[in-house]
């Protein structure tokens, strides 16, 4: 199988919707997270409040190691052949933030395999975190939708 990465602009997309933060802090959803927004180390071990703080460059080198994981969920849920690059990318942000369950229970998936031109508009319906309607969220579904719908 060819070997498929995020482009510059999904891992652009992520840093800016994640923002930089150098000590570990909890986001909406509750979770111990550090640098753009990873919840593991390289060791795979979880962030902890007791995370020691870390540079952009370390933050950097985190996200990549967890975009490895993102990126093989998405191949593995969604058919290659059914995505283009900016397809891809947006489905590795949404998986990045919200986990690659989220994205194997999602009505997006279901719809993008059944190749249904409404699939992008099930973006905004995840911008909830602990069942409160986040705006943050929301913009950040809409920058993936308006990239999933780009080519």
């Amino acid at each position: 199988m060819k070997k498929v990465k995020t482009s510059q602009a999904g891992i652009d997309l992520i840093c800016h919707w994640e923002g930089f933060r150098s000590d570990p802090y909890r986001c909406s959803g509750n979770v111990w997270t550090i640098g753009y927004g990873s919840t593991r180390l390289a060791d795979n071990s979880r962030v902890t409040q007791n995370t020691p703080p870390v540079t952009k460059d370390e933050a950097m080198a985190l996200l990549q190691y967890q975009l490895v994981q993102y990126q093989k969920a998405v191949l593995r849920l969604v058919p290659l052949s059914l995505l283009n690059q900016s397809q891809f990318d947006s489905l590795v942000s949404f998986a990045y933030n919200l986990g690659s369950g989220s994205l194997r229970a999602s009505t997006l998936r279901k719809k993008i395999i059944r190749g249904d031109p409404t699939a992008a508009d099930e973006f905004p319906r995840w911008s909830y975190a602990s069942g409160k309607f986040i705006r943050g969220l929301y913009r950040r579904r809409m920058t993936e939708r308006k990239l999933f719908l780009s080519n």
